[in-house]
């Protein structure tokens, strides 16, 4: 049997080190290049999030949605089956849909200002992930 704790404590490290890359600037102060890698990184949060929900889908034999509407059908999953909570599924949405805009649209079509409240939570709303998927009996 795989050990999904090992595998998530790998996800854990690794969104850490992205969270860390975050600026601690205002993102209005940053060059077009520097803002699109800070969305690069919200993006890699966010795919991080989904690789600790797929671990804990797997441990719990819950099957991992597949087609068009994976990411939104497994965040879906993970709040349906206790493994977030519903207010943990709210706040994830919004970088849900960042990380589909930033997949399907130019770098330079980011707007600083809707970025800006993503970055000051990504921290806090991590702690909160963390915090519920370390609850998990898994």
């Amino acid at each position: 049997m795989p050990d999904y704790r090992l595998r998530i404590e790998a996800e854990y490290e690794a969104i850490e080190r992205t969270l860390s890359a975050l600026p601690g600037k205002p993102l209005s102060e940053l060059t077009e290049l520097e803002l699109a890698g800070v969305a690069a990184m919200l993006h890699n949060f966010y795919n991080g999030l989904e690789n600790v929900m797929k671990q804990a889908c797997r441990a719990r034999e819950i099957g991992i949605p597949a087609g068009s509407s994976w990411h939104r059908d497994l965040l879906l999953t993970a709040g349906n089956a206790d493994i977030i909570s519903a207010a943990l599924v709210g706040e994830l949405s919004r970088f849900l849909a960042f990380r589909h805009f930033f997949s399907h649209a130019y770098a330079l079509d980011l707007f600083p200002e809707r970025m800006e409240p993503l970055v000051q939570e990504a921290v806090e709303v991590f702690k909160r992930f963390k915090n519920e998927i370390d609850d998990l009996e898994i």
